[in-house]
């Protein structure tokens, strides 16, 4: 018998982005294994209401006041009410919330567990434990998993990372990569041939992304290779330093900077490289490095985080991320590309056998086949236990906001009866190869 799962994130579409991906594909694919999904984010401009996508993936907006990087502002209580009415209208049984700075996914996994719904959560990023933020983004990030059912990670790093943070037992978290749909990136059937070496970039220009590293090391690389060109995709606070790099250097000429692109663009400008850059500070998995390989691109990327478990060595060149050993490892991946003794056109078959979203689905699916009625029904005594031990003040403090969210719920049952609201009606199943012709389907990418 199939779910009624409720993805929840601050971070969808129309921003692009590793976790938008995850939760869209993953979604289709959950649909056609018979669960029903729906999303529920905040509003992006233009973008609010309800909008149905492919397959019949209905997507909430939620008028939800968003701060910083797209994550809403932490209201705790007020999202209540609209999330309550949209889990009994869609019938929801399993709240799965994604990214641990999305304040939306946390507050829906604790008004979910108030209701008596299965929690899962997918982290899909690393943080410190040194710098105020990364402090304060821990506390929320045990808080919200404190009575969580199950937590899923998409690197064994990421999952080390989330185990400290959120001191969660080791047993209930899994790890499931994330995955490409490989026909979209395909390589050219015949790729010309180039006088030519061209590296590409497609990134967020932040500095967690190492776009200080990638202006630093693009005027040596240059000098020392001649024959190298530089094609960098993507916008963020940096991009003025990069263009204030290429003319101090008198780079015009060699370094392309197109700015943001769509993620349907993302293929037509990696497949115009020989060399894909991944300059990054940090990385729980790194979704576009499997995408440049699928692309036929030879990566060159720093070693941090979960990058040194998504692609095996042969496609890889890794550094370690300084500059000096960043610009040793690019040119000798120069090297490697101009003396053509690795066939990267190989590259697109293996990553479409290890990277399956139809895969990533089923092994999602067993986690929730693994959730624990049990734990559902859990006394609030030894619910409230688990929050008082997350620390001496914040224990306390984590107990009172939890008596208040089931007042809160007690106040809305009393006020707008859940048998009061209307039960939406399920999309249609389609038969296998039937085609949807429907006008009003929204096709996303």
């Amino acid at each position: 018998m199939g779910h009624n799962i409720a993805m929840v994130s601050d971070f969808f579409f129309p921003q692009p982005g590793g976790v938008e991906f995850h939760v869209y594909h993953l979604s289709q694919k959950l649909i056609d294994l018979g669960h029903s999904v729906i999303i529920i984010t905040h509003d992006h401009g233009s973008r609010n209401g309800v909008r149905t996508l492919t397959n019949g993936l209905k997507v909430y907006y939620v008028p939800f006041v968003a701060v910083y990087r797209n994550s809403t502002y932490p209201s705790v209580f007020s999202g209540f009410p609209i999330l309550r009415n949209i889990f009994i209208r869609e019938q929801i049984d399993i709240v799965h919330g994604h990214g641990s700075l999305s304040n939306l996914c946390h507050e829906a996994i604790l008004h979910g567990r108030t209701m008596g719904l299965k929690t899962v959560f997918t982290d899909h990023s690393l943080l410190g434990f040194a710098d105020v933020s990364s402090i304060m983004g821990n506390k929320i990030l045990k808080f919200a998993l404190s009575d969580i059912g199950h937590v899923i990670c998409v690197s064994h790093t990421c999952k080390e990372n989330t185990v400290l943070r959120g001191s969660l037992d080791p047993l209930n978290v899994s790890v499931i990569p994330n995955a490409v749909v490989s026909e979209d990136f395909s390589p050219l059937a015949i790729k010309p041939k180039r006088d030519k070496i061209t590296i590409v970039v497609i990134t967020r220009l932040f500095p967690n992304k190492g776009a200080d590293l990638l202006t630093a090391i693009i005027p040596e690389i240059c000098r020392e290779r001649p024959e190298v060109n530089f094609l960098i995709a993507g916008d963020g606070p940096k991009f003025l330093d990069l263009e204030q790099m290429r003319e101090k250097y008198f780079l015009q000429e060699r370094v392309a900077l197109i700015g943001a692109i769509k993620h349907e663009e993302v293929r037509d400008v990696m497949v115009q490289g020989d060399i894909y850059l991944h300059p990054s500070l940090t990385e729980a998995f790194g979704t576009v490095l499997v995408e440049a390989a699928s692309c036929g691109l030879y990566v060159v990327t720093t070693k941090v985080g979960g990058i040194p478990e998504v692609l095996p060595s042969h496609m890889t060149s890794f550094a370690e991320p300084i500059q000096d050993s960043l610009v040793k490892a690019t040119l000798g991946a120069i090297d490697v590309v101009q003396k053509g003794n690795l066939d990267t056109s190989k590259f697109h078959a293996e990553v479409a056998k290890m990277y399956s979203w139809q895969n990533i689905a089923k092994r999602t699916e067993n986690v929730y086949e693994s959730l624990d009625i049990g734990d559902v029904n859990e006394d609030l005594y030894l619910r409230l236990k688990k929050y008082y031990c997350c620390g001496l003040v914040a224990g306390k403090l984590f107990v009172l906001i939890v008596i208040v969210d089931i007042f809160v719920y007690v106040i809305l049952e009393w006020v707008y009866p859940s048998d009061e609201i209307d039960r939406a009606t399920k999309w249609p199943k389609q038969k296998k190869g039937h085609k949807n012709n429907n006008d009003d389907n929204e096709v996303m990418y």
